[in-house]
Protein backbone atom coordinates (compact mmCIF):
# COMPACT_ATOMS: atom_id res chain seq x y z
CA UNK A 1 0.00 0.00 0.00
CA UNK A 2 2.95 2.81 0.72
CA UNK A 3 4.23 1.89 -2.65
CA UNK A 4 1.01 2.60 -3.79
CA UNK A 5 0.62 6.00 -2.49
CA UNK A 6 4.24 6.88 -3.45
CA UNK A 7 3.48 6.10 -7.02
CA UNK A 8 0.28 8.00 -6.51
CA UNK A 9 1.70 11.06 -5.17
CA UNK A 10 4.05 11.26 -7.72
CA UNK A 11 1.56 11.19 -10.55
CA UNK A 12 -0.88 13.59 -9.27
CA UNK A 13 2.24 16.00 -8.69
CA UNK A 14 3.30 15.69 -12.35
CA UNK A 15 -0.23 16.49 -13.12
CA UNK A 16 0.46 20.12 -10.75
CA UNK A 17 -2.87 18.46 -8.14
CA UNK A 18 -3.85 18.11 -4.98
CA UNK A 19 -6.18 15.43 -3.94
CA UNK A 20 -8.99 16.47 -1.49
CA UNK A 21 -10.42 12.77 -1.13
CA UNK A 22 -8.80 9.84 -3.24
CA UNK A 23 -9.55 6.12 -3.38
CA UNK A 24 -7.54 3.35 -4.69
CA UNK A 25 -8.47 -0.56 -5.71
CA UNK A 26 -9.95 -2.84 -8.36
CA UNK A 27 -12.91 -4.51 -9.04
CA UNK A 28 -15.58 -3.58 -6.67
CA UNK A 29 -14.07 -2.24 -3.77
CA UNK A 30 -11.63 0.43 -3.18
CA UNK A 31 -9.90 1.91 0.34
CA UNK A 32 -10.21 5.96 0.88
CA UNK A 33 -6.59 6.89 1.64
CA UNK A 34 -7.36 10.68 1.67
CA UNK A 35 -5.96 10.88 5.42
CA UNK A 36 -2.85 9.49 4.49
CA UNK A 37 -2.06 11.77 1.58
CA UNK A 38 -3.15 14.72 3.07
CA UNK A 39 -0.08 15.92 4.22
CA UNK A 40 2.10 14.40 1.36
CA UNK A 41 -0.15 16.45 -0.83
CA UNK A 42 -0.06 19.44 1.60
CA UNK A 43 3.91 19.50 1.60
CA UNK A 44 4.04 19.16 -2.42
CA UNK A 45 1.86 22.59 -2.39
CA UNK A 46 -0.40 21.18 -4.64
CA UNK A 47 -3.52 23.00 -6.13
CA UNK A 48 -6.75 21.98 -4.55
CA UNK A 49 -8.93 19.12 -7.04
CA UNK A 50 -10.82 16.21 -6.54
CA UNK A 51 -9.45 13.16 -8.58
CA UNK A 52 -10.63 9.74 -9.48
CA UNK A 53 -8.27 7.04 -9.23
CA UNK A 54 -8.05 3.56 -10.79
CA UNK A 55 -5.77 0.41 -10.76
CA UNK A 56 -5.44 0.52 -14.35
CA UNK A 57 -7.88 -1.30 -15.49
CA UNK A 58 -10.26 0.99 -16.65
CA UNK A 59 -12.00 0.67 -13.25
CA UNK A 60 -12.10 4.95 -11.73
CA UNK A 61 -13.89 5.30 -8.31
CA UNK A 62 -14.89 8.91 -7.82
CA UNK A 63 -13.57 11.07 -5.24
CA UNK A 64 -16.94 12.09 -3.45
CA UNK A 65 -19.51 10.37 -1.14
CA UNK A 66 -22.34 9.99 -2.52
CA UNK A 67 -24.32 9.84 0.87
CA UNK A 68 -23.13 13.77 1.31
CA UNK A 69 -24.96 16.49 -0.69
CA UNK A 70 -22.41 18.26 1.07
CA UNK A 71 -19.83 17.42 -1.43
CA UNK A 72 -18.70 18.71 -5.02
CA UNK A 73 -19.58 16.30 -7.82
CA UNK A 74 -16.56 17.77 -10.45
CA UNK A 75 -13.87 15.88 -10.86
CA UNK A 76 -11.11 14.73 -12.67
CA UNK A 77 -10.55 11.53 -14.16
CA UNK A 78 -6.82 9.76 -13.68
CA UNK A 79 -5.39 6.51 -13.48
CA UNK A 80 -2.76 5.13 -11.18
CA UNK A 81 -1.64 2.81 -13.94
CA UNK A 82 -1.35 5.38 -16.58
CA UNK A 83 -4.52 4.85 -18.29
CA UNK A 84 -7.54 7.37 -18.35
CA UNK A 85 -10.69 5.85 -16.16
CA UNK A 86 -13.70 6.02 -17.36
CA UNK A 87 -12.24 9.33 -19.14
CA UNK A 88 -15.42 11.47 -17.92
CA UNK A 89 -14.60 15.32 -18.39
CA UNK A 90 -15.03 17.90 -15.93
CA UNK A 91 -17.12 19.86 -17.98
CA UNK A 92 -19.32 16.94 -17.90
CA UNK A 93 -19.65 15.89 -14.31
CA UNK A 94 -20.07 19.25 -12.95
CA UNK A 95 -23.98 20.19 -14.15
CA UNK A 96 -26.53 19.03 -11.30
CA UNK A 97 -29.31 18.00 -13.99
CA UNK A 98 -28.50 14.92 -14.81
CA UNK A 99 -28.12 15.27 -18.22
CA UNK A 100 -24.73 14.54 -18.93
CA UNK A 101 -23.57 12.15 -16.14
CA UNK A 102 -26.48 9.56 -15.44
CA UNK A 103 -26.41 10.84 -12.02
CA UNK A 104 -29.77 11.68 -9.98
CA UNK A 105 -30.20 15.91 -10.40
CA UNK A 106 -29.56 16.89 -6.97
CA UNK A 107 -31.15 19.84 -7.81
CA UNK A 108 -32.63 21.91 -10.93
CA UNK A 109 -33.04 25.30 -11.93
CA UNK A 110 -37.26 26.33 -11.45
CA UNK A 111 -36.93 26.94 -15.41
CA UNK A 112 -35.11 24.17 -16.50
CA UNK A 113 -31.68 23.74 -18.03
CA UNK A 114 -30.41 27.22 -18.35
CA UNK A 115 -27.24 28.39 -19.37
CA UNK A 116 -24.46 25.66 -20.56
CA UNK A 117 -27.16 22.91 -19.78
CA UNK A 118 -29.25 24.40 -21.90
CA UNK A 119 -27.01 24.29 -24.76
CA UNK A 120 -26.16 20.91 -24.14
CA UNK A 121 -29.82 19.96 -24.29
CA UNK A 122 -30.33 21.95 -27.60
CA UNK A 123 -27.65 19.83 -29.24
CA UNK A 124 -28.85 16.46 -27.75
CA UNK A 125 -32.37 17.71 -29.46
CA UNK A 126 -30.44 18.91 -32.72
CA UNK A 127 -29.38 14.93 -32.80
CA UNK A 128 -32.69 13.62 -31.74
CA UNK A 129 -30.94 12.42 -28.43
CA UNK A 130 -34.56 13.06 -26.46
CA UNK A 131 -36.36 15.33 -25.04
CA UNK A 132 -34.33 18.01 -22.69
CA UNK A 133 -35.54 21.25 -23.69
CA UNK A 134 -35.52 23.48 -21.14
CA UNK A 135 -36.18 27.85 -21.33
CA UNK A 136 -33.71 27.89 -23.74
CA UNK A 137 -33.93 24.88 -26.28
CA UNK A 138 -37.18 23.92 -27.97
CA UNK A 139 -37.56 20.65 -29.75
CA UNK A 140 -39.21 20.34 -33.13
CA UNK A 141 -39.90 17.36 -34.76
CA UNK A 142 -37.13 15.90 -33.13
CA UNK A 143 -34.60 18.94 -34.48
CA UNK A 144 -33.55 21.39 -32.37
CA UNK A 145 -35.95 24.04 -32.33
CA UNK A 146 -35.37 27.68 -32.13
CA UNK A 147 -33.24 28.67 -29.03
CA UNK A 148 -32.97 32.19 -27.36
CA UNK A 149 -31.31 33.07 -24.18
CA UNK A 150 -32.76 32.52 -20.41
CA UNK A 151 -30.66 35.04 -18.64
CA UNK A 152 -33.87 37.01 -18.89
CA UNK A 153 -36.20 34.77 -17.35
CA UNK A 154 -33.76 33.70 -14.64
CA UNK A 155 -34.33 37.53 -13.46
CA UNK A 156 -38.36 37.35 -14.30
CA UNK A 157 -40.38 37.63 -11.69
CA UNK A 158 -43.41 37.77 -13.26
CA UNK A 159 -47.01 37.04 -11.74
CA UNK A 160 -45.03 37.18 -8.13
CA UNK A 161 -45.60 39.18 -4.61
CA UNK A 162 -43.49 41.35 -2.61
CA UNK A 163 -43.71 42.92 0.82
CA UNK A 164 -41.38 46.14 0.93
CA UNK A 165 -40.96 48.18 3.81
CA UNK A 166 -39.69 51.61 4.25
CA UNK A 167 -40.99 51.76 0.47
CA UNK A 168 -42.90 55.50 1.06
CA UNK A 169 -39.78 57.02 -0.42
CA UNK A 170 -36.02 56.54 -0.36
CA UNK A 171 -33.91 53.29 -0.81
CA UNK A 172 -37.36 51.17 -0.38
CA UNK A 173 -39.05 53.01 -3.25
CA UNK A 174 -36.42 52.34 -5.71
CA UNK A 175 -36.33 48.84 -4.80
CA UNK A 176 -39.97 48.21 -4.57
CA UNK A 177 -40.03 49.73 -8.42
CA UNK A 178 -37.59 46.91 -9.50
CA UNK A 179 -39.61 44.38 -8.42
CA UNK A 180 -42.24 45.65 -10.65
CA UNK A 181 -40.22 46.13 -13.02
CA UNK A 182 -39.19 42.62 -13.29
CA UNK A 183 -42.41 41.24 -13.44
CA UNK A 184 -43.87 41.24 -9.86
CA UNK A 185 -47.58 41.30 -10.28
CA UNK A 186 -48.14 43.37 -6.73
CA UNK A 187 -45.60 45.07 -4.57
CA UNK A 188 -47.41 45.93 -0.69
CA UNK A 189 -44.91 49.17 0.37
CA UNK A 190 -45.05 49.68 4.15
CA UNK A 191 -44.44 52.36 5.73
CA UNK A 192 -45.40 54.64 8.79
CA UNK A 193 -46.89 57.46 7.17
CA UNK A 194 -50.85 57.24 7.16
CA UNK A 195 -51.25 58.43 3.55
CA UNK A 196 -47.97 57.56 1.01
CA UNK A 197 -46.28 60.63 -0.21
CA UNK A 198 -45.82 62.42 -3.37
CA UNK A 199 -43.17 60.64 -4.12
CA UNK A 200 -44.49 57.25 -3.87
CA UNK A 201 -47.81 58.86 -5.84
CA UNK A 202 -45.60 59.79 -8.60
CA UNK A 203 -43.81 55.97 -8.90
CA UNK A 204 -47.44 54.13 -8.63
CA UNK A 205 -48.63 56.31 -11.83
CA UNK A 206 -45.62 55.78 -13.10
CA UNK A 207 -45.78 51.93 -12.72
CA UNK A 208 -49.77 52.23 -14.74
CA UNK A 209 -48.55 53.62 -17.42
CA UNK A 210 -46.13 51.32 -17.98
CA UNK A 211 -48.04 48.72 -18.01
CA UNK A 212 -50.38 50.60 -20.17
CA UNK A 213 -48.31 51.90 -22.76
CA UNK A 214 -47.52 48.23 -23.73
CA UNK A 215 -50.87 47.31 -23.82
CA UNK A 216 -51.15 45.12 -20.66
CA UNK A 217 -52.54 44.89 -17.01
CA UNK A 218 -48.96 44.97 -15.15
CA UNK A 219 -47.70 44.76 -11.90
CA UNK A 220 -49.12 47.09 -8.84
CA UNK A 221 -47.65 48.66 -6.11
CA UNK A 222 -49.95 49.07 -3.03
CA UNK A 223 -49.55 50.90 0.30
CA UNK A 224 -50.19 49.80 3.22
CA UNK A 225 -50.17 52.05 6.37
CA UNK A 226 -48.14 50.44 9.25
CA UNK A 227 -45.40 50.65 12.02
CA UNK A 228 -42.96 47.83 11.54
CA UNK A 229 -41.86 47.92 15.40
CA UNK A 230 -45.71 46.05 16.08
CA UNK A 231 -44.92 42.52 15.35
CA UNK A 232 -48.62 41.59 15.80
CA UNK A 233 -49.77 44.28 13.09
CA UNK A 234 -46.82 43.22 10.37
CA UNK A 235 -48.08 39.93 11.21
CA UNK A 236 -51.42 40.63 10.48
CA UNK A 237 -50.71 42.61 7.20
CA UNK A 238 -48.54 39.51 6.21
CA UNK A 239 -51.68 37.54 6.21
CA UNK A 240 -53.85 39.96 4.77
CA UNK A 241 -51.86 39.74 1.63
CA UNK A 242 -51.39 36.08 1.80
CA UNK A 243 -55.49 35.57 1.95
CA UNK A 244 -55.24 38.34 -1.13
CA UNK A 245 -52.78 36.74 -3.24
CA UNK A 246 -52.92 33.25 -2.58
CA UNK A 247 -48.77 33.31 -2.10
CA UNK A 248 -45.75 35.69 -1.22
CA UNK A 249 -42.18 35.24 -2.77
CA UNK A 250 -40.34 38.38 -2.38
CA UNK A 251 -39.78 40.36 1.22
CA UNK A 252 -37.64 43.61 1.17
CA UNK A 253 -36.89 44.85 5.07
CA UNK A 254 -35.81 48.59 4.53
CA UNK A 255 -36.71 50.75 7.07
CA UNK A 256 -34.43 52.41 8.86
CA UNK A 257 -33.50 55.15 10.95
CA UNK A 258 -30.64 57.68 11.66
CA UNK A 259 -30.30 59.63 14.79
CA UNK A 260 -27.42 61.99 15.23
CA UNK A 261 -24.04 62.51 16.72
CA UNK A 262 -23.75 61.07 19.99
CA UNK A 263 -20.99 60.12 22.13
CA UNK A 264 -21.15 56.72 22.68
CA UNK A 265 -20.40 57.21 26.95
CA UNK A 266 -23.51 59.77 27.03
CA UNK A 267 -25.64 57.70 24.54
CA UNK A 268 -29.59 57.78 26.15
CA UNK A 269 -31.09 54.68 26.50
CA UNK A 270 -34.64 55.57 24.88
CA UNK A 271 -33.02 56.81 21.54
CA UNK A 272 -30.45 53.88 21.29
CA UNK A 273 -33.73 51.60 22.03
CA UNK A 274 -35.82 53.48 19.59
CA UNK A 275 -32.71 52.77 16.66
CA UNK A 276 -32.87 49.29 17.36
CA UNK A 277 -36.62 48.82 17.92
CA UNK A 278 -37.21 49.74 14.11
CA UNK A 279 -33.79 48.72 12.40
CA UNK A 280 -33.48 45.76 14.20
CA UNK A 281 -36.54 44.55 15.92
CA UNK A 282 -38.61 45.93 12.97
CA UNK A 283 -36.63 44.52 10.29
CA UNK A 284 -36.88 40.79 12.12
CA UNK A 285 -40.59 41.45 12.08
CA UNK A 286 -41.04 42.52 8.76
CA UNK A 287 -39.12 39.10 7.72
CA UNK A 288 -41.40 37.34 10.01
CA UNK A 289 -44.70 38.77 8.47
CA UNK A 290 -43.29 37.62 4.62
CA UNK A 291 -41.50 34.08 5.80
CA UNK A 292 -44.99 32.91 7.51
CA UNK A 293 -46.59 33.40 4.46
CA UNK A 294 -43.52 31.67 2.55
CA UNK A 295 -44.35 28.69 4.73
CA UNK A 296 -48.16 29.37 4.52
CA UNK A 297 -47.92 28.65 0.54
CA UNK A 298 -45.14 26.60 0.05
CA UNK A 299 -43.76 28.31 -2.81
CA UNK A 300 -40.45 29.15 -1.29
CA UNK A 301 -39.13 32.93 -1.70
CA UNK A 302 -36.22 35.46 -1.12
CA UNK A 303 -36.24 37.32 2.23
CA UNK A 304 -33.48 40.08 2.20
CA UNK A 305 -32.61 42.39 4.57
CA UNK A 306 -31.08 45.91 4.29
CA UNK A 307 -28.45 45.82 6.21
CA UNK A 308 -25.16 48.71 5.63
CA UNK A 309 -21.74 48.89 5.08
CA UNK A 310 -21.63 50.28 9.03
CA UNK A 311 -22.49 46.84 10.15
CA UNK A 312 -18.81 45.54 9.11
CA UNK A 313 -17.52 49.28 9.90
CA UNK A 314 -17.12 52.10 11.87
CA UNK A 315 -17.66 55.53 9.47
CA UNK A 316 -15.09 57.57 10.37
CA UNK A 317 -15.45 60.52 12.57
CA UNK A 318 -19.35 59.70 12.82
CA UNK A 319 -20.62 58.71 16.66
CA UNK A 320 -23.29 56.22 15.10
CA UNK A 321 -22.97 53.65 17.96
CA UNK A 322 -26.98 52.93 17.77
CA UNK A 323 -26.83 52.84 13.96
CA UNK A 324 -23.89 50.16 13.42
CA UNK A 325 -24.63 48.60 16.17
CA UNK A 326 -28.23 47.99 14.70
CA UNK A 327 -26.96 46.79 11.50
CA UNK A 328 -24.77 44.19 12.60
CA UNK A 329 -27.09 42.72 14.18
CA UNK A 330 -29.03 42.56 10.93
CA UNK A 331 -25.96 40.70 9.96
CA UNK A 332 -25.95 37.99 12.21
CA UNK A 333 -30.02 37.84 12.03
CA UNK A 334 -30.10 37.17 8.30
CA UNK A 335 -27.29 34.63 8.87
CA UNK A 336 -29.09 32.58 11.21
CA UNK A 337 -32.79 32.70 9.67
CA UNK A 338 -31.24 31.86 6.49
CA UNK A 339 -29.86 28.50 8.36
CA UNK A 340 -33.11 27.97 9.79
CA UNK A 341 -35.27 28.51 6.61
CA UNK A 342 -33.14 26.78 3.86
CA UNK A 343 -34.38 23.31 4.43
CA UNK A 344 -37.62 25.04 3.53
CA UNK A 345 -36.32 26.50 0.34
CA UNK A 346 -36.61 30.07 2.15
CA UNK A 347 -33.28 31.94 0.64
CA UNK A 348 -32.24 34.83 3.24
CA UNK A 349 -29.51 37.73 2.43
CA UNK A 350 -28.57 40.95 3.18
CA UNK A 351 -27.47 44.03 1.49
CA UNK A 352 -24.86 46.49 2.53
CA UNK A 353 -24.90 49.59 0.92
CA UNK A 354 -22.32 52.00 1.25
CA UNK A 355 -23.42 55.98 1.01
CA UNK A 356 -26.10 56.50 -0.97
CA UNK A 357 -27.50 59.89 -1.56
CA UNK A 358 -30.99 59.09 0.07
CA UNK A 359 -33.76 61.41 2.01
CA UNK A 360 -32.09 60.58 5.42
CA UNK A 361 -28.56 60.88 3.95
CA UNK A 362 -29.72 64.32 2.96
CA UNK A 363 -29.86 65.30 6.22
CA UNK A 364 -26.66 65.60 6.78
CA UNK A 365 -25.01 66.01 3.79
CA UNK A 366 -27.45 69.17 2.45
CA UNK A 367 -26.26 70.93 5.81
CA UNK A 368 -22.62 70.34 5.66
CA UNK A 369 -20.93 71.45 2.17
CA UNK A 370 -17.73 69.51 2.86
CA UNK A 371 -19.58 66.51 3.70
CA UNK A 372 -20.07 65.09 0.17
CA UNK A 373 -16.28 65.19 -0.84
CA UNK A 374 -15.47 63.72 2.19
CA UNK A 375 -17.42 60.67 1.94
CA UNK A 376 -16.55 60.86 -1.58
CA UNK A 377 -13.29 60.31 -0.78
CA UNK A 378 -13.35 57.25 1.09
CA UNK A 379 -14.03 54.82 -1.50
CA UNK A 380 -11.84 54.34 -5.21
CA UNK A 381 -14.96 55.75 -7.26
CA UNK A 382 -14.32 58.86 -5.45
CA UNK A 383 -18.21 59.82 -5.61
CA UNK A 384 -21.32 58.67 -3.09
CA UNK A 385 -23.87 56.33 -4.41
CA UNK A 386 -27.06 56.50 -6.45
CA UNK A 387 -30.12 54.29 -4.85
CA UNK A 388 -30.65 53.39 -8.72
CA UNK A 389 -26.98 51.34 -8.31
CA UNK A 390 -28.63 48.57 -5.81
CA UNK A 391 -31.56 47.65 -8.35
CA UNK A 392 -29.78 45.11 -10.21
CA UNK A 393 -28.34 43.17 -7.27
CA UNK A 394 -32.38 43.46 -5.51
CA UNK A 395 -33.55 41.98 -8.89
CA UNK A 396 -30.93 39.25 -8.37
CA UNK A 397 -31.26 38.27 -5.02
CA UNK A 398 -35.19 38.74 -5.45
CA UNK A 399 -35.38 36.04 -8.51
CA UNK A 400 -34.06 32.61 -9.30
CA UNK A 401 -30.72 33.80 -10.65
CA UNK A 402 -29.51 33.85 -7.08
CA UNK A 403 -30.98 30.20 -5.79
CA UNK A 404 -27.84 29.41 -4.84
CA UNK A 405 -26.75 32.42 -2.65
CA UNK A 406 -28.29 32.47 1.09
CA UNK A 407 -26.80 33.58 4.24
CA UNK A 408 -24.72 36.31 2.04
CA UNK A 409 -23.96 40.06 3.03
CA UNK A 410 -24.00 41.68 -0.70
CA UNK A 411 -21.79 44.89 -0.18
CA UNK A 412 -22.17 47.65 -2.52
CA UNK A 413 -20.28 50.32 -1.28
CA UNK A 414 -18.50 51.83 -4.40
CA UNK A 415 -14.88 50.10 -2.61
CA UNK A 416 -15.20 51.63 0.69
CA UNK A 417 -13.51 48.14 1.76
CA UNK A 418 -11.29 48.05 -0.58
CA UNK A 419 -8.55 50.49 0.67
Amino acid sequence: MRKAFAASLSQVTALRRRCIAWRIGGGGTGVDIAPALAPLLVQARQPICAVRCSNGNGNGYDNNNNNNPNHSKAYSTYSAGGGHANATTAAATTTTTGATTGRPAQSQSPLGPVGVAAALAAADAARGGGDRGGAGAENEEGRGGEVRPTLWDEFSLRDRVALVSGANRGLGLEMALVLVEAGARAVYCVDLPARPGKEWAAVAEYVDRMASGRGEVGGRLEYVSADVRDQEAMWRIGEGIGDREGRMDVCVAAAGILKAHTDCLEYPAGEFEEVMNVNTNGVLYTAQAAGRQMVRFGNRGSIILIASMSGTITNRDHAWVSYNTSKSAVLQMARSMACELGPKGIRVNTLSPGHIYTSMTASYLDTQPDLLDKWSGLNPLGRIGRPDELRGVIAWLASDASTFCTGSDILVSGGHHAW
